[in-house]
């Protein structure tokens, strides 16, 4: 291959793969001087450099002889350099162009890669699938730029990642939306991953819960101009997420402007994702409206929060405690990452039984050689009792494990003390009701007894005038038999 040849392929090369022509060249000369070390055999405290004319092409050896002293760390600084070119250079350069050219530019084009997308970490891009093996799938971004979408078993391959959501799969020419996550370095000292240099250097998320934010600044114009933000997002991908939303406008509803008219916004969301199941929320700064809103569609009774311990205790009805938790635990450990407070949900008729719980912890013993698989003995001031499990050798869970315990003590005497006078009260008041009844009763079986009285006098009198009545109608016709007798005379 003539020298001018030589140069026309490199330019051509360059512009086709845009790398720059002048780095294209150095870095040919660099591996040729490290060739033609080799090839002349030279000593071993000399080198070799070459440079290439970049008008005709012409190739140039010169061989580096050290002269002078070497510094401390035993490295020269003043070189005479002598013409080595052998006749045969273009051939020897053919020869060994092609595989460094090959790597040239590999490693330029991920270079200019670096370059162009380390900035763009966190962005949405939207891509067709161009190849998909069982470890990744491979995303044409443009021509020339393409992205890897792990989705590596992770029992198989526990150092490699796994981007895709559970159930997703992917046809050719396929566009597909994804979030940047990280751009390899191909000057990076990091450990290398396996096969990187026949990877593409982008890396490409559908799993990341950014995906769901950059998603919803696309449909959502409030999100994308600042007026509505989103706070906090938990996911389960493929199967459930839940986003918490503010408004800093006064008058606006944040989860009205994320759903939409009918649900038209969430909608185009919910399709993107291949139909997962979004939950919009409202934030709050009280964490127990925070934390109340996060369990919807669920509905709540009681929030106890308990600061110290970063718990908190949730009260729900009974009917309303498999929707709290969700299936397989799904909705409260949503919950629980979204609001960053660990989420105790019990039903209303357990919780009732909380104050015996002082009761129960009075009567164990003080001091147990072996506490090892029991439960933590810390109970709140609110009566509920930590669910956690002890460390080994002490009465108390790794949270609570600098708790008082004379304090916890006289604590639970409180709550007995409490427990036993309702328990009383409730007894007196059940004394007072049975004697009201008792009085009620006796009050009603005297007017009862007085009424009766009253009837039967009334009767006793009834009667007694019915009889004058009779004596009165038989004097009358006694009277009458009188004066027919004397008008018959």
């Amino acid at each position: 291959m003539a020298s001018s040849e030589l140069i026309e392929a490199l330019q051509a090369l360059a512009h086709e793969r845009r790398i720059d022509e002048f780095y294209l060249i150095e870095r040919l000369e660099q591996s040729l001087a490290k060739s033609y070390e080799r090839i002349l055999d030279m000593d071993y405290d000399h080198s070799a450099r070459v440079i290439i004319d970049r008008n005709t092409g012409k190739i140039y050896v010169y061989e580096l002889v050290p002269k002078g002293e070497p510094d401390e760390e035993g490295n020269y600084h003043e070189f005479d350099e002598i013409d080595r070119t052998p006749d045969d250079v273009s051939r020897i350069a053919a020869q060994n162009a092609k595989g460094v050219i090959n790597a040239i530019v590999r490693e330029a084009g991920r270079q200019t890669i670096y370059e162009e997308f380390s900035q763009r970490v966190g962005d949405l891009v939207t891509g067709t699938v161009l190849q998909g093996t069982p470890e990744f799938t491979i995303i044409k971004i443009r021509d020339g730029v393409e992205a890897e979408l792990p989705h590596y078993d992770q029992k198989r391959s526990p150092n490699e990642r796994n981007e895709r959501p559970a159930g997703e799969r992917y046809r050719h020419n396929q566009r597909l939306k994804t979030l940047i996550i990280e751009v390899r370095n191909p000057n990076s000292d990091d450990p290398k991953v396996r096969g990187e240099q026949a990877r593409p250097a982008i890396v490409v998320s559908r799993t990341h819960p950014d995906l769901i934010r950059r998603l919803f600044e696309i449909e959502v114009p409030e999100i994308y101009d600042g007026m509505v933000e989103i706070k906090s997002i938990a996911r389960e991908p493929g199967a459930r997420s839940k986003i918490a939303v503010s408004s800093r406008e006064a008058n606006l509803d944040p989860v009205g402007a994320c759903v939409g008219p009918k649900g038209s916004r969430v909608r185009m969301v919910v399709e993107e994702l291949r139909n997962e199941r979004v939950d919009v929320i409202q934030w709050d700064e009280n964490p127990a409206i925070y934390v109340k809103n996060a369990l919807s569609p669920a509905k709540v009774t009681r929030v106890d929060i308990d600061e110290e311990s970063h718990y908190a205790t949730v009260i729900v009805p009974d009917d309303q405690l498999s929707l709290a938790i969700g299936k397989e635990g799904q909705n409260a450990r949503l919950a629980a990452r979204l609001t960053g407070w660990h989420i105790d949900i019990k039903s209303a008729s357990f919780a009732g039984e909380a104050s015996l719980v002082a009761d129960a912890l009075l009567d164990e013993e003080a001091e147990t050689e072996d506490t090892e698989g029991g439960l933590c003995e810390y109970v709140t001031e609110d009566g509920i009792r930590c669910r956690n499990h002890a460390r080994p050798g002490s009465h108390f869970c790794g949270v609570h494990a600098d708790t008082d315990e004379e304090e916890l003590l006289e604590r639970l005497k409180r709550f007995a003390a409490e427990a036993e006078a309702a328990k009383a009260a409730e007894l007196e008041d059940d004394e007072d009701d049975d004697f009201e009844e008792g009085e009620a009763e006796e009050v009603q079986e005297a007017a009862e007894e007085e009424s009766e009285e009253r009837d039967d006098a009334e009767e006793a009198e009834g009667e007694s005038e019915e009889d004058n009545a009779g004596g009165e109608t038989e004097a009358d016709d006694d009277d009458d038999d009188d004066d027919d007798s004397d008008d018959e005379d």
